[in-house]
């Protein structure tokens, strides 16, 4: 296989609010920004905590992996967060991820239908699981092929925890710099997961109109 692309952790850590109302932001997060708070005092610098102190009613709607960049929506008052929620809930978000796997699918796309859970034995990993798993939904379609890996856009119709990241995995093709579901050969020191939510089209809570949001993925 052909030497693959490094493709470097921006560690500036910064965010970007491409917009912002009176009821909700959209946000860009860099990869290896935790959206909210985790465990420990090593794990409260996030997201949400460099908002609040410009935007203190902000209130945090999905989440993106720590090392997954792109755009997420934040509301700014009880209503907004409610409906913004019942959208991604309906599956009324429009969502279209960006990502670099590893190899050359035989197809040029599909869908992914595989049943995920957490699996404690291998925390924070996730498997297939078609048993005892919930049901998660993956289309995918290939952009472009380079050696050694393929450019594809990847629609989650599900929302599970490491949907796509799993479910690229399965399909053969992990992502690169994916170090919980990839090969040492996909993750080369001090590279980012190549995953970045691109689009994100959702309906303004408060006026109705359609609102769409794209960030090219910066690999």
């Amino acid at each position: 296989m052909s030497a693959l692309p490094d493709f470097p952790l921006n560690t500036a850590l910064q965010h970007l609010v491409l917009y912002a109302d009176a009821a909700l932001l959209v946000v860009e997060k860099q990869a290896g920004l935790l959206s909210v708070p985790g465990r420990g005092e090593d794990k409260q610098d996030c997201l949400m905590a460099r908002l609040l102190p410009e935007y203190p009613d902000a209130r945090i709607v999905h989440r993106l992996d720590q090392d997954t960049s792109g755009l997420l929506v934040i509301a700014r008052d009880a209503d907004t967060h409610r409906e913004l929620s019942r959208q991604f809930h309906d599956r009324e978000v429009e969502k279209t991820y960006i990502a670099l796997a590893l190899g050359h699918p035989a197809e040029n796309g599909g869908e992914i239908d595989l049943a995920l859970r957490y699996d404690p034995p291998s925390k924070p990993r996730h498997v297939v699981d078609p048993v005892a798993g919930q049901h998660a939904l993956t289309g995918w379609k290939v952009l472009d092929r380079q050696p050694g890996y393929t450019r594809v856009s990847l629609v989650p119709h599900t929302g599970r925890t490491h949907q796509l990241r799993v479910h690229m995995q399965a399909l053969g093709h992990p992502l690169l710099g994916d170090t919980l579901y990839a090969p040492a050969e996909a993750c080369p020191p001090g590279s980012r997961l190549c995953l970045h939510a691109e689009t994100l089209g959702f309906v303004h809570p408060a006026h109705g109109g359609r609102l769409r949001f794209h960030r090219p993925a910066p690999f």
